[in-house]
């Protein structure tokens, strides 16, 4: 973190490791993303051409073991990558995220020997794009009702149903989607997109957010492939959830980046924009905004840090990542807003990444669970009292 960001001085609680996959992702960002970002944006084109470039600083399975392809980091150097890459633009966390949070992990962790052999090593060299299909058209904050589903046939499974807001939909060589089996039992089969019968997929066009990041639909009927391809130890929606869980870890750490980069641009433009013969950082409602920002950095920081801790030793909830992913869009959010407002007129253009990162946002507070299924996890956990 640089010192504008670094109120408390977490930077000493990070080992070199940690802070060398930082400082090389932040690097990386700064030369490949920022400089044509916001022409990807306005244009609604994902930068394709950075896929091979992400795979060379590890951003395909960072926290998967080496045997397997990854490079075997701990997950507080996982989130300062997230961190890093969502401070140039969301759709390059997206797709270092899907491919490793969901994809890889799903395979890590719920795949025979013989599918991590396979799959994992080409996932992370970029060779193969992964997608991740749990939410269906009906069914976005209740996935558990499904009704897409799979039956056997001899050594064939026949899938149909469909899945909705996928990222890489179109564009992925695998996808890990979640089904029901014939006893209604939620299964993650390896879909090879170039091996299935009736497979289709679109995409969503004329998005107003993740405009860098392809969306779509992945569409099942009758479409047949080998039982093989089912995940082998996978045998219920927590499973899902349990992938779900390593996103969501990643979205935490990625909004906050967001905050970051945003406080970041407001604090340099209070210095240097002069009104009324002095730079409007002197001003004491802008300092107040400032102030705000940082404070809500900081606290942000601190969550994140104390939930990579828990993770790195295996003593992480899933409702404590819950309130993490849940508090820190929410104050990035707030703290965009706050940015814009400091720029003024030019908060709203493309020379500064605000406007660009405030209506990404819009996705993330819904993105992997909503902001109010968030909260309701959260006051489950501490009444005992399920609201949903």
């Amino acid at each position: 973190m640089s010192a504008t960001t670094d109120y408390y001085n977490i930077e000493d609680s990070f080992n070199e490791e940690q802070k060398l996959i930082r400082n090389a992702t932040k690097d990386w960002v700064k030369k490949y993303v920022k400089p044509t970002i916001e022409e990807h944006f306005q244009k609604e084109e994902t930068p394709t051409y950075l896929i091979d470039e992400l795979a060379k600083i590890g951003a395909f399975g960072l926290i998967i073991p080496e045997k397997y392809g990854g490079v075997g980091a701990d997950y507080i150097s996982f989130g300062l990558m997230m961190q890093e890459l969502e401070r140039g633009d969301s759709s390059i966390r997206v797709i270092s995220s899907i491919q490793t949070s969901l994809v890889m992990y799903a395979i890590f962790r719920f795949g025979s020997e013989q599918q991590k052999q396979k799959y994992l090593p080409k996932l992370a060299t970029g060779e193969l794009l992964g997608a991740f299909g749990l939410t269906e058209p009906d069914f976005g904050s209740n996935p558990s009702s499904m009704h897409s589903y799979f039956t056997e046939n001899e050594d064939n499974i026949s899938i149909n149903g469909s899945k909705m807001w996928i990222g890489n939909a179109e564009t992925a060589d695998i996808a890990i989607i979640w089904v029901k089996d014939e006893n209604g039992n939620v299964r993650g089969i390896i879909i090879e997109t170039k091996n299935i019968t009736n497979y289709t997929t679109t995409t969503i066009n004329n998005k107003w957010s993740f405009r860098s990041s392809k969306t779509g639909e992945l569409v099942f009927s009758n479409s047949v492939t080998s039982k093989k391809q089912v995940l082998e130890k996978s045998s219920s929606i927590k499973d899902a959830y349990e992938c779900l869980n390593i996103g969501r870890y990643a979205v935490a750490w990625g909004s906050l980046g967001i905050a970051m980069e945003c406080y970041e641009t407001a604090l340099q433009y209070s210095k240097e924009r002069i009104q009324f013969g002095k730079p409007i950082g002197s001003n004491q409602l802008i300092q107040k905004k400032l102030t705000n920002m940082i404070t809500e950095i900081t606290k942000a920081q601190l969550l994140c840090l104390q939930l990579g801790k828990l993770m790195n030793s295996n003593k992480c909830t899933f409702q404590q990542v819950s309130m993490a992913k849940r508090n820190n869009v929410k104050v990035a959010q707030e703290i965009a807003k706050q940015a814009r407002q400091t720029l003024g007129g030019m908060g709203i253009t493309s020379d500064y990444p605000i406007m660009r990162h405030m209506i990404n946002l819009e996705t993330l507070i819904t993105y992997q669970g909503t902001n109010e299924i968030h909260e309701l996890i959260t006051g489950r956990d501490i009444t005992g009292f399920s609201a949903f």
